[in-house]
Parts: structure tokens; C-alpha cells; sequence
């Protein structure tokens, strides 16, 4: 062995073990996602109308559209960085076990994954998350109670509240069977009571109390100038304290410009002050905790010192609550939950487990499909497959960073770490098992090839090698490019499947052509072989498919208009029957159930009809390999507090003794970005495929390949809905995984063609575009066999939500391998009207 195989060999040990060092012990280095331990995720979203408000306050009316505009962009920027820090306190303060909480990338929304969270944790992070704590301080009207009384005495209904009778005095009332319409205009102050009944420049507020002898929370109307005097940013402590009197309070305390501040407005409100010089009684301020008055204390004199108290009611541990809500920090502005996804941790060990068991079959599936045909060679392409995915990990740790950090994609952890492991991620690992051996068939198929021609084991080695790297190189660039653009507009779960199979795209390329090349390098430096047996499935060819093009073209054509044409009547009458929740919004809940008390289907739609939800998709569902059926109930979007779809079914069908295993609630603007993001990456995707193949190729072929993809496109999804699925971001994945993959075959074709142009002389361009496909039909076939293999045991195996993910890319490896010979080299002939294309320089093909 030469000496510099020998650092080859040592240097590839080294990463094998650094490899291998990020991940074992798996229980200790591997942090899986909430859908594989269960936990639950949020998505919250920055409210700006808060921000703008202030901004106009604080700038007046003189302010340029576009000065404000710009000013909101930095103010939201700020705001976003400063709640990250705040949500990130308030959870860790609960004790969640390894929460992870980053920003999500281009917009104001922050995302917050609570793994192996249980139903009671994921409550409190919900309760603590909604609790904004958006502090402010306000002045109240000195004829406060008179307008307060005079507005009861007209008994005006407020949406969400009723109105009660205590020791002959009205109050306000939350009420609980309000519709969801009335409780989320509860939410705004702005919105709850009629124009014209308060003063210029001043607003109602709700103050809370809590009636003491009947234990019950009531709130009656304060009320306040508009414009708050200062906000809770400028609060440093929070903590509950007990009176003398044995009564709870909240004490704060202000940072140094919220004390000189303070200290200001006490002492020109207080009495006498220079803006109460008139009255000996100081003003009150009303302090709101997200427009709610807790308290609203008489200024009594001048506050040096930076202190103030929230008094009031706090009844049981509400003073706690409420001191930890501030003591972790006051947002700048409101925010909303806009996304929530809660996996029972049950269902996802299951999903875990399913999915590693498909990992393991898939594997043993392909090593021994590769041992069976290339024998001696396929021993190697499986020692090959064993150290990609030892390889995996480090592959996965440099992509992950790389991304991170170049496209500002921040994770809220060390960008060079581990990525979080999810269900998409182990897709993007069986993906990986399947594809990583298709450069080592293509390497192969050109062994055969070489060894017929008479060449020594080395030279035809060699030669083999030397001929498949442009090839491989080109098939695996395009995939990559896919990768990186479903990095770049995919989120959450969805990157990671793009980090596994961007790092699997570039490992298997290092062992197809760096590792084998050595291996076979050292076998025959040991030994004294001269040629490499293998089984030849697929024969020597000479089918005529350039003329079977127009029958293709009508079965293809056909297939795309009925398919279509059923999706989109579906579509127009029930668009939540062709797109699933993350594009029509919503919320979509998976039940366990005691299965001897299966409920029908119209009791269910009966009971949620009663408590207010009509409209709602209703279907038992059952795993391929099990007899154990699911309860999944989609419903539209509702804004504000919503009724959980188990508190309506549970009290009605009690001896079923439901169970949330899984639920998902996606907001319509989010819904609706996920729809425009999942086109612009497609349409990208197949942009940037056209450039790449134009340049390397010519325009021509680009046109043959693009067409492709949009078939396979158009004709995966067409059939994938017509099979009863729903688009959904797992199926957009493997649809942008498609494209990627799909163009492997026409770029095998492509190449060859344009190895037959240099090579084969009196022969048409027609001519030579069959012998190509026949020269590549057998390559062509076991590449897409040995991804099937893969994808199959995904789709057999994986279970869950993974299943949609597995039969598209099913369905598509298949359309694909059908268009690399029918669709893409046919339209590449009619470009080019028959005529033989010439060769330019660069080797590539021009008209």
C-alpha cells in the first residue's frame, strides 16, 4: 500500500470516530423532536398593531408612510430579539426539560418546542405564553366612576362577558359560553366597548375583582387616557408579597430611567402637583396587564426610588403567577399563538420506534439486494452504505452549520451541533440508504461496460470511475439544490429532513467515489483478479421508445387532466378535502379511544355541532399494520380562546374515554404563507434546475428536463390526491424531493446522449436518443428499485403522519422513472426538430 493510501485510510478512521462520538451513547447525545417523544410546539407570533400605535404616539401625525413602515421593521426586529429572551425565561422558569425556543427566520415569529412535555406542562406553557404581560401604567379620568356608573346603569353587552348583579351593583362577567367570535373581540379593548362612550383621548379598560363571599372574578369598566404614560419594559424585579393584613400584593420595581420617570409623573399627578395644582387629592394610575386594570392606586405624593405595588385581588396563587410573568421579563408588544402542534409522548416513541425499525429494514433490504446482484462489488457499495451512515452524523453536524449560519437560520443552539432528530429526519435517512447507492450502480454499470471491452481490472477501474463522476456529480448537484431550497422556505421538522438529505447527498458521494475507488484500489493491489462478476438483470435492449413518444404523451396528458380535474372540483367544494391543515388552517386532532366503544361518526358531528362547531371533517383511521383505529377531527379556524376538541367529545361519549394523541392548530396567515412559501420553492426549485442543466448541457435539454419535472409534479400530486390524500408540507417536501431526484434518471440519459454524440457517427439524433435510453434502462431501473426498496419500507413500516411523506415519494420515484424516458428525452428530440446537435468546446451540446 502507497503511503499517501495510508493517510487516506488513518484520515478516514478519524472522522469515522468523530462521527461516531456525536452520537453514542444515543441516549445521551440524540435530542429528538416532540414528534418522536412526544410535546408539544408553538409558533408565536409578534403582534405589530401595539408597536404602530406607538410609534404614531410617540412620532404624531407628521410621520411619512414610509418612515413608519421602516420604523415598525426595526421596532419589530427589536421586539422579536427582546421577547426571545423573555418567553425563553418564562419557560425555563416552569422547568421544561430542554425546551428549545429560536426565531423564525424572515419573520417576527418566535418558535417554542417543549419535547416530552405532558398535557398538564403544555397547559401551563400555554397559559404562561398567552400571559403577554404587557405592562402599562395609565392615567385615570377623574370622572372615572361617574362615567363607569353611568355606562352600566345603560347595561351595554360586551362580547364575552355577561352581566351580573352583586349586592345591587352590575358587574362584568366572563362568559363562558360566549361564541368564539365574542371572546376574541373580549381579547381587544379596542373592540369591546361602543365609540363615543368614553371622553376625547380616553378609553374604558376592564378592572378585575374578585368578590371575596360568592368567589367569583368580576370586572367592572375604569377609565384611562389612551396614551399609557410608560410601558413594563422598563421593569427590572416582580415578586409576591403579603400585607400586614394578610393581603397579597405584587411589588415591582422599575430600572433607573423607569424610576426618574416614575418619580415624574407621581409627582406632577400627585396633589398639588404641577399638573393637578387645582385638587389636593392626587389622580389614580391604573396599572393593565394586557388591558386588564389589576390596580389602580391614588397617587398620595411624589414615588422616589423606582417602586410601585399591584394590589388587588389575587386569589390562590395568582400573585405568584403574576409575579413571575413579570419577573421574567415585560414584552414590548402583545403576542399571539398563531401555531400549536401536541403529540401524545406515546404516539411518538411509537413513531420512533416504527420509524428506526423501517431504518433497519430498509437497510438489510438494500444490502442484501446489492450483495444478491453485484456480488463481490456489491459487498463493497455495502461496506460503502455501512460507513455513510456512520458518516451520517458528522455530514449532517457541517451541513447543518453551514446553512445555519450562511442563510441566518438560527436554532437557538451551537450551529455545529447535533440537529434535532424528527420523523422527516428519518425519512431523509431511508432516503439516504436508497439513493446512496445509486452512484455506486452507475459506477458499476460502468465496470460491465469496461470489462466488455476487454480492460484489465485496473484500467477498467478506473476508466468506470473517470466516466460516472460528471454523471454523478451532475444527478447529485440538482438534489442538493432541492435540499438547500427546502432548508431555505421549509420550517421546523421540514429543515430537518433537508439538513439529513443534503449531508446524505454529499456523504454518499465521498464513499461512492473516494471509499469503493480505495477499496477496489486495495483489492487489487492483494489480489490478482481480473474482472468483477455480476448479475445482469436487464439485458441488452433495443427498444424504440422515440416512437412510442406520442402514446406516452396522450396516457401522460390523460392521467394529468383527470386527476386534476378531480382535485380541483374537490377543491372548489371542500378545499380542506385536498390540502391539509397547514395550508387551509384550522386544527386537526387525533383521538385515542376505547375501540369495544367506537362512537359514530354522526353522534360526534352532533356534539361538536351542539358546542358550536359545525363543518367539521370527521374519519376513523387505521395503521397499515395494526387493528387499532384513530378518531381525526378536522375544524376551521376559530379566532381566539377555543374550546379543545376533547373537552366537547370526552363529557359526551365518556365509556370511549378519548385521548389527544396528536394535534395540530395552524392560523389562516400562516396557512396561507405556507401555501405561497411551498409554490415559490418549486418554482424555484425547478428554475434553478433549468439554469444548471442549460449550462452544463444546452437549452434544449433544459426544456426536455423541466418539462419532466412539472409532469412529475402535476402527475404525483394529481394521482397522490386522487388516492384520497391531502397536500400537506411532508407531501410538499417529497414533492421537492422529486424534482430533485427525479431529474437523476434524465440526467443519466442526458449524459450518455451526449456520450453517444461524440461517440457514434451515421446515426439521426432519434436514433441515438434510443440507444441511450437503452444503454441506461438497466441503471435506470435498479436506481429507482433500490430507492423503492427504501421508500417502500417507510410507507410499510413508518406508520403515521410519515406515511403520506413515503407514498408520494413512492408514487413519484415511479412517475419519475417513467418521464426520464418518455417525457424528457422526447421533448428534448421535438427542441431540436431531429437534427443532430453539435458539440462545443466545453463539451457541452449546442443547437
Amino acid at each position: 500500500m502507497e503511503r499517501r493510501d495510508v493517510w487516506k485510510w488513518g484520515l478516514l478512521t478519524l472522522l469515522v470516530a468523530a462521527s461516531l462520538a456525536l452520537v453514542l451513547p444515543p441516549g445521551e447525545k440524540i435530542n429528538y423532536g416532540i414528534d418522536l417523544m412526544g410535546g408539544t410546539s408553538f409558533v408565536v407570533d409578534i403582534d405589530p398593531a401595539e408597536i404602530e400605535a406607538e410609534i404614531l404616539r410617540r412620532e404624531g401625525t407628521g410621520i411619512t408612510e414610509e418612515q413608519l413602515k421602516s420604523e415598525i421593521s426595526n421596532a419589530l426586529r427589536d421586539a422579536q430579539e427582546r421577547a426571545l429572551i423573555v418567553i425563553a425565561n418564562r419557560v425555563n422558569e416552569m422547568g421544561t426539560r430542554e425546551p428549545i425556543i429560536y426565531p423564525e427566520r424572515g419573520s417576527n415569529r418566535i418558535v417554542i418546542q417543549l419535547p416530552g412535555a405532558s398535557d398538564e406542562e403544555r397547559r401551563e406553557a400555554e397559559d404562561i405564553i398567552r400571559r403577554v404581560a404587557f405592562l402599562s401604567f395609565h392615567m385615570v379620568h377623574r370622572d372615572s366612576e361617574l362615567l363607569s356608573r353611568s355606562l352600566m346603569e345603560e347595561r351595554i353587552s360586551l362580547p364575552g362577558f355577561k352581566i351580573i348583579e352583586y349586592e345591587g351593583r352590575p358587574y362584568y362577567e366572563q362568559d363562558q359560553e360566549a361564541t368564539r367570535e365574542a371572546a376574541a373581540l373580549a381579547v381587544d379593548p379596542r373592540r369591546r366597548f361602543p365609540d363615543g362612550k368614553a371622553p376625547l383621548n380616553y378609553m374604558f379598560l376592564l378592572e378585575k375583582v374578585f368578590l371575596d363571599r360568592i368567589k367569583r372574578e368580576v370586572y367592572h369598566p375604569i377609565c384611562v387616557r389612551q396614551i399609557h404614560e410608560f410601558t413594563g419594559d422598563l421593569l427590572t424585579n416582580a415578586r409576591p408579597e403579603l400585607s400586614q393584613f394578610g393581603q397579597r400584593y405584587v411589588s415591582l420595581e422599575l430600572n433607573n430611567a423607569g424610576a426618574i420617570l416614575f418619580h415624574q409623573i407621581t409627582r406632577d399627578y400627585g396633589p398639588g402637583g404641577p399638573r393637578n395644582r387645582d385638587s389636593e387629592t392626587g389622580y389614580q394610575m391604573a396599572i393593565a396587564l394586557d388591558h386588564i386594570v389589576h390596580s389602580a392606586p391614588v397617587i398620595n405624593e411624589p414615588i422616589p426610588g423606582g417602586r410601585a405595588q399591584i394590589t388587588g385581588s389575587f386569589p390562590g396563587d395568582e400573585s405568584h403567577k403574576l409575579a413571575m410573568v413579570l419577573r421574567t421579563g415585560a414584552l414590548p408588544a402583545p403576542v399571539r399563538i398563531i401555531e400549536r402542534r401536541q403529540v401524545e409522548p406515546s404516539l411518538g416513541i411509537d413513531s420512533r420506534d416504527k420509524g428506526l425499525t423501517a431504518i433497519m429494514a430498509a437497510g438489510i433490504g438494500v444490502l442484501v439486494f446489492m450483495l444478491l446482484y453485484y456480488r463481490m462489488s456489491g459487498l463493497v457499495a455495502d461496506l460503502a452504505l455501512i460507513l455513510n451512515m456512520a458518516l451520517l452524523p458528522l455530514g449532517m453536524v457541517l451541513v447543518g452549520g453551514f446553512l445555519g449560519v450562511f442563510l441566518g437560520a438560527r436554532a437557538g443552539a451551537n450551529p455545529f451541533s447535533l440537529p434535532v432528530l424528527t420523523l422527516p429526519g428519518i425519512a431523509g435517512i431511508l432516503l439516504t440508504i436508497g439513493m446512496a447507492v445509486d452512484a455506486n450502480v452507475l459506477i458499476y454499470e460502468r465496470f460491465r461496460e469496461e470489462f466488455k471491452l476487454g480492460k484489465r481490472f485496473g484500467s477498467a477501474i478506473a476508466a468506470g470511475y473517470d466516466r460516472a463522476f460528471v454523471t454523478i456529480l451532475d444527478a447529485n448537484l440538482t438534489t442538493l439544490l432541492t435540499g438547500v431550497i427546502l432548508f431555505i422556505f421549509g420550517s421546523g421538522p421540514i429543515r430537518g429532513f433537508a439538513i439529513t438529505l443534503c449531508a446524505g447527498i454529499l456523504v454518499s458521494m465521498f464513499t461512492a467515489l473516494v471509499f469503493t475507488r480505495m477499496v477496489f484500489k486495495l483489492i487489487g493491489a492483494v489480489s490478482k483478479i481480473e474482472t468483477l462478476k455480476m448479475f445482469c438483470l436487464i439485458r441488452e435492449t433495443a427498444v424504440n421508445f422515440m416512437d412510442k413518444r406520442k402514446i406516452a404523451a396522450i396516457a401522460s396528458l390523460t392521467v394529468i387532466v383527470v386527476s386534476w380535474s378531480m382535485m380541483i372540483w374537490r377543491g372548489v367544494q371542500d378545499p380542506a378535502s385536498v390540502f391539509g391543515i397547514d395550508f387551509v388552517s384550522g386544527s386537526s386532532v387525533t383521538l385515542g379511544f376505547e375501540q369495544s366503544q367506537r362512537p359514530d361518526v354522526d353522534a360526534i358531528r352532533a356534539a361538536l355541532q351542539d358546542a358550536g362547531l359545525a363543518g367539521a371533517q370527521i374519519q376513523y383511521q387505521k395503521e397499515m399494520d395494526e387493528d387499532k383505529e384513530y378518531l381525526v377531527v378536522n375544524t376551521a379556524f376559530v379566532e381566539g380562546e377555543k374550546t379543545e376538541i376533547n373537552d366537547i367529545l370526552s363529557p359526551a361519549f365518556p365509556d370511549a374515554k378519548f385521548k389527544v394523541l396528536q394535534q395540530s392548530d395552524i392560523a389562516p396567515q400562516v396557512g396561507a404563507e405556507l401555501k405561497m412559501q411551498a409554490l415559490k420553492a418549486i418554482l424555484i426549485a425547478l428554475a434553478g434546475i433549468v439554469i444548471y442543466i442549460s449550462f452544463r448541457f444546452q437549452f434544449g435539454f433544459a426544456t426536455g428536463a423541466i418539462a419532466a419535472l412539472v409532469h412529475d409534479v402535476m402527475a404525483t400530486a394529481g394521482l397522490y390526491v386522487l388516492l384520497g390524500g391531502r397536500i400537506s408540507l411532508p407531501v410538499v417536501a417529497a414533492l421537492l424531493t422529486i424534482v430533485g431526484y427525479s431529474v437523476n434518471d434524465t440526467i443519466v440519459v442526458f449524459d450518455r446522449i451526449r456520450e453517444d454524440l461524440r461517440l457514434v457517427r451515421n446515426r439521426t439524433f432519434k436514433d441515438i436518443c434510443n440507444l441511450s435510453i437503452n444503454q441506461t434502462l438497466g441503471r435506470t431501473i435498479l436506481t429507482s428499485l433500490t430507492t423503492l426498496i427504501a421508500v417502500g419500507m417507510l410507507l410499510v413500516l413508518g406508520g403515521g403522519a410519515i406515511r403520506d411523506f413515503a407514498l408520494t415519494l413512492c408514487i413519484g420515484v415511479l412517475v419519475g422513472t417513467y418521464s426520464s424516458i418518455f417525457v424528457a428525452t422526447p421533448v428534448a428530440l421535438w427542441w431540436h426538430g431531429d437534427k443532430k446537435p453539435d458539440l462545443g468546446s466545453s463539451g457541452a451540446v449546442k443547437k
